[in-house]
């Protein structure tokens, strides 16, 4: 397997070994059966080993893992008869964020999402998955026609943070981001967010105000990415390692400090492992959530949201 991680490679390893023993086997030179059992069953043990105890830097590694699954790869085993809507009426249109509609079991639904590249050409085009101002701003265009038409929103989020260049922040970067937010504070229609990949910053917030927030078990979410914090803190972007156990970023993390609602399985080894077993898991929480919210009226929907976004950040102090 290509691409594989330090952590993964005697891992990789092992399915090389089986792999080439199959296909001897399937030549009917020799029956390797039984070392192929024995190696399988040492495969699942070290899996098991080493992704139950995966810290911090080695999930943000999987996060950003070149085979993991997309938001455009989402959008395919989830959903039927995507059109993706471009443009956002003032400046251009944003390759690094995605949208449109699309069915999902035959119901009508809004799909926004930050995509990445799987090659240098692509992720050149897509800018790594980090948004422009035109990119939010197509965001809130399409975000207003799903309210528009009564249908719900689902929101993947996958970036490293929203673009810093100067044209970004020329156009309007900052107010494009809150402007979102604001607006998705207030949308009467159900939204759903989850992390599937990176979290970072503004960029992720930009279309990360939702009802039900999911992360995924290997995705991260965080004010900052590691590197950023690393090189503001200790003035060196090596220190990411370091920066990123003080963030406290990972889906568990989240989860204690009541930040999200809810952690996404993965497959062992990492959605890019199995992909339509990631895919089917999160069809499975969407329809659970999209059944849950047809009990609910709009208007309390929103006051849900607005409640819910408030108690974050809430704490007490106890005299020791």
């Amino acid at each position: 397997m290509a691409g594989e991680l330090d952590f993964e490679k005697p891992i990789v390893e092992i399915e090389r070994k089986i792999e080439e023993l199959r296909s001897v086997t399937a030549d009917k030179k020799l029956d390797f059966e039984p070392e192929i059992r024995k190696l399988e069953a040492r495969l699942e043990k070290m899996k098991k080993e080493v992704f139950s105890n995966l810290t911090p830097w080695q999930k943000i590694q999987l996060a950003r893992h070149p085979k993991r699954p997309l938001t455009l790869d989402y959008v395919r085993m989830i959903f039927s008869d995507f059109v993706e809507l471009h443009g956002d009426r003032l400046f251009g249109d944003d390759k690094a964020l995605v949208g449109g509609l699309a069915f999902f079991e035959k119901r009508p639904m809004m799909i926004l999402g930050h995509q990445k590249g799987r090659d240098i050409k692509e992720n050149i085009r897509r800018n790594f998955g980090s948004a422009h101002p035109e990119g939010y701003r197509k965001a809130m265009r399409l975000m207003a026609m799903a309210e528009k038409f009564h249908l719900p929103l689902v929101c993947f989020v996958d970036t490293p943070g929203a673009y810093p260049g100067i044209g970004a922040e020329e156009r309007g970067q900052a107010h494009a981001i809150a402007e979102n937010i604001r607006f998705m504070a207030s949308l009467h229609i159900p939204v759903i967010v989850i992390v599937i990949g990176e979290g970072g910053s503004g960029g992720a917030l930009g279309v990360g105000m939702g009802d039900r927030i999911c992360v995924l078990e290997n995705a991260y979410y965080s004010v900052i990415s590691p590197e950023g914090c690393s090189a503001i803190l200790w003035k060196d972007r090596t220190k990411a390692r370091e920066a990123a156990e003080c963030l406290k970023l990972t889906a568990k993390d989240l989860l204690e400090f009541k930040l999200i609602d809810r952690i996404i399985e993965e497959p062992l080894g990492g959605a890019h492992r199995d992909a339509d077993a990631m895919a089917l898991r999160v069809k499975s929480v969407i329809q659970e959530y999209l059944d849950e919210f047809e009990k609910i009226d709009t208007d309390e929907l929103v006051q849900q949201r607005y409640e819910k976004f408030r108690r974050m950040g809430i704490f007490e102090e106890a005299a020791q």
